[in-house]
């Protein structure tokens, strides 16, 4: 594992990365989603696409990067933008999962590589509704149990900055940028996600002009099982992207 020493806005990050295939001109960028980190996605496609350097990064906050800032979706995008700077890349590929999804976009790379991403906000059940209404009634009381209670899995134990930017990002509408996007889209989905359903997919996939949906067996963590038939895939549509 490595590191690089990015400044933003003033504040110091520490981000830590890994490198695979670092011989290889063609660059791909591999981005995990909220409350993940750079292994899981090694371990799904580190020893696959061997004509690519592959760049693994733990976005601020997650895995082994540091942060002490309340950052949006653009401020990852530009923190991300200015690390690849720093280590002179240019990815001809940006992939990423759930909220590393909505990060790759931003990028504008050649290909993109869309794996069950956020960015297109749900209508939440009933029961969340309430929780969500009665978190608001009872917020002014100070009460140190509430976020236990009503704080989603993905936020608990996290630092005040991170359950800041978290509240950024979690509902975030995004469409605007998939509309914008000009980036050939591979966008791949877990039929079974309940975190990011297949229809928002299909969305995504409607609103990127050059887009190709793939939806597959599986939930929001589908390409574990997928990861041969995803980089064959990319393969393919990617081979003759540069930049």
């Amino acid at each position: 594992m490595a590191s690089k020493e990015i400044t933003y806005k003033e504040h110091s990050l520490q981000l830590a990365y890994e490198m695979v295939n670092p011989a290889q001109e063609k660059v791909l960028l591999v981005l995990h989603g909220w409350g993940s980190n750079k292994e899981i996605m090694k371990q799904a496609f580190g020893k696959l696409l061997p004509e690519y350097k592959h760049i693994y990064l733990d976005m601020p906050g997650f895995g082994k990067s540091t942060n002490d800032m309340i950052l949006t979706t653009e401020d990852y995008a530009k923190i991300v933008q200015l690390f690849l700077n720093e280590l002179g890349v240019t990815p001809s590929i940006a992939m990423g999962h759930s909220f590393g999804g909505k990060v790759s976009t931003l990028l504008n790379t050649p290909c993109l590589v869309l794996l069950s991403s956020a960015g297109i906000v749900t209508v939440k059940p009933w029961s969340v509704r309430v929780k969500i209404a009665t978190f608001k009634l009872l917020k002014p009381l100070g009460m140190k149990k509430i976020r236990e209670l009503f704080v989603a899995p993905d936020a608990k134990n996290m630092s005040h900055e991170m359950y800041e930017t978290f509240k950024n990002v979690v509902d975030e509408d995004f469409e605007t940028s998939f509309a914008k996007s000009k980036s050939k889209a591979l966008c791949f989905w877990g039929k079974e996600d309940t975190a990011t359903p297949l229809y928002t997919g299909e969305k995504i996939a409607g609103l990127i002009e050059d887009s190709y949906f793939y939806p597959l067996e599986g939930d929001h963590f589908f390409f574990l099982k997928h990861a041969n038939f995803i980089a064959q895939t990319i393969t393919e549509q990617c081979k003759d992207m540069t930049i």
